[in-house]
C-alpha cells in the first residue's frame, strides 16, 4: 500500500469516529435546534380551565301532552283522537298560542290487549295516540293554558310534563362566559405568582363545553291541573346556565 493510500484510510477512520461520537453524546445540528425550542418563550405559559355560572328565571314553559282514545276499530280510534285533537288546537288558539309553537311529536294506533291470570291475551280494542309539545311564551298564562287544554281534551288527554325552560339563552350565556374568563384569569395570576412570573398575553381561548341550562321535570300530578278544581299555577323557579373555557397565557420572567 502506498503512503497516499495509507493517509487516506486514516483520514476516513478519524472522520467516522468523530461522526460516531457526535451522534453518541447528542451533539450536532439537532442539538442546536432542540436548545432553541426548549429556550423559546412560547413554550413557557400557563393553561387553566374555569367555569362561569349564572342563575336566570325561565322565559318559557314546555307543555307536553297526548290525546289517547280507545275504540273497537283502529279507524274509529284515530277519528276520535283527531276530533279531540282539533278541540285542543282550538283551545290553544283561543289562548293566543301561535301555530308555530305547537308541534306534533308522534301519531300512532295499535291494538291493545288485556292479559288473564292464565296468560292468555284478549283484544280490548285499538288505541290511537297523538302526542304534542307546545311552547308557552307567556309564562304568566301558562297555568291557564294547561287548564284550557285539559278541559278541551277531557278524559282523553294525558299530561306528560309542564316544564319551565329558557328560550332566549344569549344574554345568560354572555354573562356566564364573562364570568368564566374572569375566573380563569384570576386562577392564572395565582399560578404565575407561585412561580415568580408575570402573566403575559393570551395564547388561545377555547370554549370547552357548550352552554347548558338543566331544567326540572314536572309531571302532571305536580302541575295539579286535573286533580282539583283550583287553577293550575306553574312556578318558574330559576335555572343555571354554565360555560367552561380553557385559556392559555404566556409567562414573562
Amino acid at each position: 500500500m502506498t503512503w497516499k493510500k495509507i493517509v487516506g484510510v486514516v483520514a476516513i477512520v478519524v472522520l467516522a469516529m468523530m461522526v460516531f461520537r457526535g451522534c453518541g453524546d447528542g451533539r450536532g445540528m439537532m442539538r442546536d435546534h432542540d436548545e432553541v425550542h426548549g429556550g423559546s418563550n412560547s413554550a413557557q405559559g400557563v393553561t387553566v380551565q374555569a367555569t362561569g355560572t349564572v342563575k336566570v328565571v325561565p322565559d318559557g314553559v314546555s307543555f307536553n301532552f297526548a290525546v289517547s282514545v280507545l275504540a273497537q276499530s283502529s279507524e274509529t280510534a284515530m277519528s276520535d283522537a283527531s276530533a279531540t285533537a282539533e278541540k285542543v288546537r282550538a283551545a290553544l288558539d283561543a289562548a293566543g298560542v301561535a301555530k308555530d309553537d305547537i308541534a306534533t311529536q308522534n301519531v300512532s294506533v295499535y291494538p291493545e290487549y288485556v292479559s288473564s291470570t292464565t296468560g292468555t291475551q284478549t283484544l280490548t280494542g285499538y288505541r290511537a295516540q297523538q302526542i304534542f309539545t307546545v311552547t308557552l311564551r307567556d309564562t304568566a298564562k301558562a297555568g291557564e293554558v294547561v287548564d284550557a287544554v285539559i278541559a278541551a281534551g277531557g278524559n282523553s288527554l294525558q299530561v306528560y310534563g309542564v316544564t319551565p325552560t329558557l328560550l332566549d339563552t344569549d344574554a345568560a350565556v354572555a354573562q356566564a362566559r364573562e364570568a368564566a374568563i374572569k375566573s380563569a384569569k384570576e386562577k392564572a395570576k395565582d399560578y404565575a405568582g407561585l412561580v415568580d412570573a408575570n402573566l403575559g398575553s393570551v395564547v388561545y381561548v377555547t370554549e370547552v363545553t357548550s352552554p347548558s341550562s338543566p331544567v326540572p321535570y314536572l309531571s302532571s300530578d305536580s302541575a295539579g291541573a286535573e286533580s282539583s278544581m283550583t287553577k293550575t299555577v306553574v312556578n318558574l323557579g330559576t335555572q343555571e346556565v354554565s360555560v367552561t373555557v380553557e385559556v392559555r397565557w404566556s409567562l414573562d420572567n
